[in-house]
C-alpha cells in the first residue's frame, strides 16, 4: 500500500499588466481549451469596457465584484443514520474564490448576441452594484445554509491523518 501524498498548491505569477494575483487566477477560470491569450483579450477587453462606461477604476469594479459575489456557507450533503442531510459550513479562501469567478463567467458566458468581453463587463458591473446573477446565485447559496442551519450541529469534523 502505497503512502498517501499530499496535494502542493501551485503558486502563482500575476498577470502582465496589473502585476495581480487574482486576475491571473480569473483568467486561467475564464480560458477555455487552454487558449490563455484568447481569455486575456476577453478579460482586458472587458476591463476597457468598465473604463469607458463607468468612468473608475476597472481593477476597483473588479474587487466590489469579487468581493460581492464571494459566498461565506455552504451546504454540504452528509449521510446521517441513513437520511441525508443539507449540513451548512464554512468556505475555505480558496474555494470562496473559485465560486465567486465561477458564478460571474457562466452569467457572462449565458448572455446571448453580444461579445464576451462586453458580457463580462456588464456581470462585473452589474455584482460590483450587489446586483447579477452570480449575486442571485450567492444569495440562493445563503438561504439554503440559512433554512438548514439547524443541521449545522450534525457535521463531524474528521481531522486529518498525521504520520
Amino acid at each position: 500500500m502505497r503512502k498517501r501524498g499530499y496535494y502542493k498548491k501551485k503558486e502563482f505569477v500575476g498577470d502582465h499588466a496589473y502585476g495581480r494575483i487574482d486576475v491571473a487566477r480569473f483568467i486561467n477560470y475564464l480560458m477555455l481549451d487552454g487558449k490563455k491569450t484568447v481569455a486575456e483579450k476577453v478579460f482586458y477587453g472587458a476591463m476597457d469596457n468598465i473604463k469607458e462606461t463607468n468612468k473608475e477604476d476597472p481593477i476597483t469594479v473588479f474587487e466590489r465584484a469579487l468581493e460581492n459575489a464571494t459566498p461565506l456557507l455552504e451546504v454540504v450533503s452528509q449521510r446521517v443514520g441513513g437520511a441525508n442531510y443539507q449540513i451548512p459550513r464554512e468556505i475555505r479562501p480558496e474555494r470562496k474564490f473559485f465560486l465567486a469567478t465561477h458564478w460571474i463567467i457562466t452569467a457572462a458566458r449565458s448572455g446571448k448576441g453580444k461579445p464576451m468581453a462586453r458580457k463580462l463587463a456588464d456581470e462585473l458591473i452589474a455584482a460590483s452594484k450587489n446586483e447579477g446573477s452570480a449575486i442571485k446565485k450567492k444569495q440562493d447559496m445563503h438561504r439554503m445554509a440559512e433554512a438548514n442551519r439547524a443541521f449545522a450541529s450534525l457535521l463531524r469534523r474528521r481531522a486529518p491523518k498525521q504520520q
